[in-house]
């Protein structure tokens, strides 16, 4: 087991004093920063990972987490971002339990990649996800669709994973209404990722909400679509 302690001053001695007054002013996010760069942290957690059973892996994610350091909230999503984890039950507990504490976008996206691979290994847990859709909390709401994007990726997709799309798609039907900057943004962000892949159903879902969507959501989910 690697001591919290250890893990917090290995990201903290290879920090930057000016930097971290800048990622505090960008993410606008009340918390400490050390000014660590993303491959500093992937290397961080490389070794962690290399070293740790699944337990103590979970242990330190929770224990750097719950420390709310911007870098060590990073590490801790990090940690879990692995396509198979046997058992998985209590990585998926440990993520969606951080997902009512998101407050910025960085850390959020970091767990939903991690939460994305759950998802992937274990696509019921969709209907939990889908609870998320009618929170109070902007966050947690954006967190169903920016978690769920690999079924936008897929290029052989199989009949249930059309079924999922479909299902996603319906959420941000939803969606489409909610003035939150940040909820349009991942409303965009679903459809442009799905138009590589699958640009009539974009077309055909901009046609029938298009209009209920702000502009620049509604221009950024066709940018990257073919010319028809």
């Amino acid at each position: 087991m690697i001591p919290i302690e250890d893990a917090v001053a290995t990201l903290q001695l290879q920090g930057d004093a000016q930097k971290a007054l800048e990622m505090r002013k960008y993410h606008k996010a009340n918390r400490p920063y050390f000014g660590v760069a993303n491959p500093v942290i992937d290397a961080a957690v490389k070794d962690w990972r290399a070293e740790l059973s699944l337990d103590d892996r979970l242990t330190l994610a929770s224990e750097l987490w719950d420390t709310n350091i911007h870098e060590c909230r990073v590490a801790a999503a990090k940690l879990l971002v692995q396509a198979r984890i046997r058992p998985d039950d209590a990585a998926w507990e440990l993520i969606t339990s951080w997902v009512p504490q998101f407050d910025s976008w960085a850390i959020a996206d970091h767990v939903c990649g991690a939460g994305s691979r759950r998802l992937l290994a274990d696509p019921t847990r969709l209907d939990e996800v889908e609870t998320w859709t009618t929170s109070d909390h902007m966050w947690t709401k954006r967190a169903a669709l920016v978690m769920t994007l690999p079924w936008t990726k897929m290029n052989n997709p199989k009949p249930a994973d059309l079924a999922a799309r479909e299902r996603i798609l319906g959420w941000a039907a939803d969606y489409a209404t909610d003035p939150a900057w940040f909820i349009q943004k991942s409303i965009s962000w679903w459809l442009r990722e799905l138009g590589r892949h699958d640009a009539p159903r974009v077309r055909t879902f901009l046609a029938d909400h298009g209009e209920a969507m702000k502009p620049f959501a509604r221009k950024d989910a066709s940018r990257k679509l073919p010319p028809v």
